[in-house]
C-alpha cells in the first residue's frame, strides 16, 4: 500500500484535483506561489509545507485533510462511529449482523489506509468467528488484528485484546497450556516495562484464571483473581470490570467463598444489564449457575443454565451453547433426570471435539460414563471414560485428570482388572501431586499496584 504521505503520492493527488477542475498550475499557484513551486510539487519533488497545502486546498475547493490524506473529510469518525454499532450488535446477540458490519468497515479501513479502524474490525470478526465456534478462523483474525496495530507502532497495552482473543481461541481450542504462555508472557513484559495500563492488566489477568483453574493450577488462578480485583478501580472499561467479576468468581468458588462469588456475579449482572450487552450477561447466568450447583442449590443451578442456554442458542453462539448443556446435563443427572442429561450430551457431542472445547468435550463423556455405569452398562461407561481421558491428557487439564482417573479405576476394579485399575489410579496421583506447578513455570511479574 502507497504511504499517502509521501511527496510523490501529495503531488499526483494534487495535480488529480487541478486537472479535474481545469485550473492551470498558475491559477492553482496565485497570488501566495509561483507556478515553477505547483510544477515541482506535482513532480513529486518537494514536501509541501501546510500552509501551502492550506492555501492549494482553498484554491480547489476541497477540506485540508482530504488533500494531505487523501480521505474524505470525517471519514475516521464516521468509521468509529459505525464501529460502535457494529460492537454494539455483537453486544446484543446478533453475530451474523456484526459480522458483516466488521467486514465492511475493514475494507474501507484497508483502503483508506487507518489501521486502528482496521484492526478493531479485525477483533470484531475474531470475536464473531469464536462465539459462531470458528476457532480457528477466529485465530487468524485475532493475529491479523496484532500485526496490524505492531505495524502502526502501538504499544504492547494497546494489543492486548488481540492477545486475549488468541489466548481465548487457544483455549477452548483445548490449548490451556499455550493460552496461559501467551497471556502470561504479555503480561510479564508489560509489568517489567512498566507499562501499568490498568484496562490491559485487567482484561489478562481475568483472562488467566479459566486456564488455571482447568489446568488446577488453583493458587495461580486466585493470585490472578485478587490481582484483578486490585485493578478494577483504576479500570475504565464496565464491561471489563463485568467480565472481570465473573471470572474471579471461579477462584472464589474454589476457596468456598461462595457468598463473595454470587455477590461478584451480581455486580457483574447489574453492570450488563446497563450495559445492554446480552452475550455478557447470558455468560453471567452461565457462571452463577456454576457457583449454585457447587453449592448444591441444584433447582436454582438449572434456572440458570437453562436461562443461560436461552439466551446463547438465540444468537447461534454453538460452542458457548454445547458447554452450558454439558454443565446443566450434570445438574440434571444430580436431580435425577438422567434421560434428559444423556439426550442433552448426545446432541451436543458433535460440537465439542479436541479441537473445539476439549475440556467441556471431555466433561460430556465423563457424564455419559456415570450415566451408563448407573444403567450397569459397564463397557459403554469404559469408552466413555477412556474418551474424556485422551481429551483432557492432551489439553493438559490436570484439575479434572485426577477425578476421571479415580472414576476410571473404579469401574476397572469392579470389573476384576486390578492391574489396570492400579494404573489409572496411579495416573490420578500424578497429576494431584501438585497441579499446575511442574508446567507453568515461574508467576509473571507482578503490576506496580
Amino acid at each position: 500500500m502507497e504511504d499517502r504521505d509521501d511527496p510523490a503520492v501529495i503531488g499526483r493527488r494534487v495535480q488529480r484535483l487541478r486537472v479535474d477542475r481545469g485550473l492551470t498550475q498558475r491559477q492553482l499557484a496565485e497570488p501566495a506561489y509561483t507556478p515553477a513551486y505547483v510544477s515541482t510539487l506535482e513532480a513529486g519533488r518537494v514536501r509541501p509545507s501546510d500552509e501551502a497545502l492550506r492555501h492549494i486546498a482553498g484554491r480547489l475547493g476541497v477540506a485540508f485533510e482530504e488533500l494531505l490524506t487523501g480521505r474524505p473529510p470525517h471519514l475516521a469518525t464516521d468509521l468509529r462511529l459505525r464501529l460502535t454499532g457494529a460492537q454494539r450488535t455483537l453486544a446484543t446477540g446478533a453475530t451474523e449482523a456484526a459480522a458483516e458490519s466488521y467486514a465492511e468497515l475493514l475494507t474501507e479501513a484497508v483502503t483508506q489506509a487507518l489501521p486502528e479502524v482496521a484492526a478493531a474490525a479485525l477483533l470484531g470478526l475474531g470475536e464473531c468467528a469464536v462465539e459462531q465456534g470458528e476457532l480457528t478462523c477466529g485465530r487468524e483474525y485475532f493475529e491479523r488484528a496484532e500485526r496490524c496495530l505492531a505495524d502502526a507502532g502501538a504499544p504492547l497495552s494497546a494489543r492486548a485484546w488481540a492477545v486475549r482473543g488468541r489466548a481465548l481461541a487457544h483455549y477452548l481450542a483445548g490449548e490451556l497450556r499455550y493460552a496461559v504462555y501467551l497471556l502470561e508472557s504479555t503480561l510479564d513484559e508489560l509489568n517489567r516495562a512498566g507499562l501499568p495500563d490498568p484496562d490491559a492488566l485487567l482484561l489478562l489477568y481475568a483472562s488467566a484464571i479459566g486456564p488455571y483453574m482447568d489446568m488446577g493450577a488453583h493458587a495461580r488462578a486466585a493470585q490472578a483473581a485478587e490481582l484483578a480485583l486490585a485493578l478494577a478501580p483504576q479500570a475504565g472499561d464496565p464491561a471489563l470490570v463485568a467480565r472481570m467479576h465473573r471470572s474471579v468468581a471461579r477462584t472464589l468458588v474454589a476457596e468456598g467463598r461462595l457468598a463473595e462469588a454470587d455477590a461478584s456475579l451480581a455486580k457483574a449482572a447489574e453492570l450488563y444489564r446497563t450495559l445492554q450487552l446480552r452475550t455478557e450477561l447470558a455468560n453471567c447466568h452461565w457462571m452463577r449457575g456454576y457457583v449454585y450447583a457447587q453449592d448444591g442449590r441444584l433447582a436454582e443451578a438449572e434456572t440458570e443454565l437453562r436461562q443461560a442456554l436461552d439466551m446463547l442458542s438465540a444468537k447461534r453462539a454453538a460452542l458457548y451453547t454445547s458447554q452450558v448443556a454439558v454443565e446443566l446435563a450434570d445438574v440434571l443427572r444430580r436431580r435425577g433426570e438422567s434421560e434428559e442429561a444423556a439426550a442433552l450430551l448426545r446432541a451436543v457431542t458433535d460440537d465439542l471435539t479436541s479441537e473445539r472445547g476439549a475440556v467441556h468435550a471431555a466433561g460430556a463423556h465423563r457424564l455419559l460414563g456415570i450415566i451408563a455405569e448407573d444403567a450397569r452398562d459397564t463397557e459403554a461407561a469404559e469408552e466413555h471414560y477412556v474418551r474424556a481421558l485422551s481429551l483432557l491428557e492432551r489439553a493438559g487439564a490436570a484439575g479434572d485428570l485426577a477425578d476421571l482417573c479415580r472414576l476410571l479405576g473404579d469401574l476397572l476394579r469392579r470389573t476384576g482388572r486390578v492391574e489396570a485399575a492400579l494404573d489409572a489410579y496411579r495416573t490420578g496421583l500424578g497429576h494431584r501431586t501438585a497441579p499446575g506447578t511442574t508446567t507453568l513455570g515461574p508467576a509473571p511479574a507482578q503490576p506496580p499496584l
